[in-house]
């Protein structure tokens, strides 16, 4: 099995955010990692807070930061919000859960297996608040599949438009060997339309590192188009990083209404390693776009990984990430409480 992940809990003690004071300004900055262990970090602001979706513990856990504080999210209360069952579909490698909000509810998109925890078997599933907090309780809601139902993993929801769609990675048959990105409309926040949609084949070098897998997608939506932005190439190791396709037009289940970069958009570098599978946000004012991301502790260190976070900006419409920022100060997000003192 290629994708058997570590799954410890949040080492909330290990947390290296450093806020110092930058001369006279008293700027605020923070170094890398924000987290020391994490795999495919999710963050979604809340009002003033962040909550980061994780699977720990033996189910997903939630934290809340700090008050308008990104970067130091590690520091916030986290709560289990889910327990896998003793029986089922769903009870064993509980893989990259996401956290959603749809009309007033709470919605936690995951992958999992059974409890043999047979790789063939990974599904995508969905749990909903019972009210309009995060921290729960959630119901189970089941399965989300499109009516193929085969293996599918790293699930995301985006609105378009007046539709909402699900983008998942997924075989292209019944063996391993190769991921894809699928998409669906969604009739409801838990059920699919139809069959998935293929947009994206790992056909470029960039994305058939080790083997050939597009996975993780993550949405960024302006008015008119859908950045989606997915990892490439196998994720033990160094060579994964991000690819992107744009998404324009009336209907997104045209493979024509998708275009691919040619190349990767954020890839490693010296001194880090294996960049990928995150998450977007703003800064707690609004005013600018941040990624949240892991990377490889060491080159060669395959999944043990931990929780980066910097900034992203604009170019020609299109997002422009950058180059991945390893230990070295960054201002923190705009609107992020001050360092005392300053």
């Amino acid at each position: 099995m290629h994708r058997t992940r570590r799954v410890g809990a949040v080492a909330m003690a290990a947390m290296l955010v450093t806020v110092a004071l930058a001369g006279c300004t008293g700027a605020a900055t923070f170094t890398n990692p924000i987290l020391d262990v994490a795999n495919d970090p999710y963050v979604i602001k809340d009002g003033s807070h962040y909550l980061l979706v994780e699977s720990a513990g033996g189910g997903i856990s939630v934290t809340k930061s700090p008050e308008n504080n990104l970067t130091g999210i590690a520091g916030g209360d986290r709560t289990q919000v889910w327990t896998t069952p003793s029986e089922g579909p769903n009870c064993a490698d509980v893989w990259a859960p996401e956290l959603h909000h749809v009309d007033g509810k709470w919605y936690i998109y995951y992958a999992a297996t059974t409890c043999d925890g047979d790789n063939t078997n990974h599904r995508m599933f969905v749990l909903e608040s019972e009210g309009d907090d995060p921290l729960g309780p959630y119901i189970d809601r089941g399965k989300i599949a499109d009516q193929n139902d085969r293996w599918a993993i790293d699930g995301t929801r985006f609105e378009f438009g007046d539709r909402a769609y699900f983008a998942w990675s997924g075989w292209p048959g019944s063996t391993d060997g190769q991921q894809n990105l699928y998409i669906a409309e969604m009739t409801s926040p838990t059920t699919l339309e139809g069959a998935g949609v293929l947009i994206s084949e790992p056909t470029l070098d960039f994305e058939r590192q080790t083997m050939p897998i597009n996975e993780g997608p993550q949405a960024i939506v302006t008015d008119d188009k859908v950045f989606l932005v997915y990892s490439a190439s196998a994720s033990w190791t160094d060579d994964y990083g991000y690819g992107m396709l744009t998404g324009s037009g009336d209907d997104l289940l045209d493979p024509s209404s998708w275009q691919k970069s040619p190349e990767s958009v954020f890839a490693k570098t010296d001194d880090v390693f294996g960049p990928g599978h995150g998450s977007f946000t703003t800064s707690p004012d609004g005013k600018e776009d941040w990624m949240v991301y892991h990377s490889a502790r060491y080159s060669g260190a395959g999944w043990d990984r931990m929780m980066n976070a910097q900034r992203f900006t604009w170019k020609d419409g299109v997002p422009d990430f950058g180059t991945p920022v390893g230990e070295k100060e960054q201002p923190v997000p705009s609107g992020q409480v001050a360092a005392p003192g300053s």
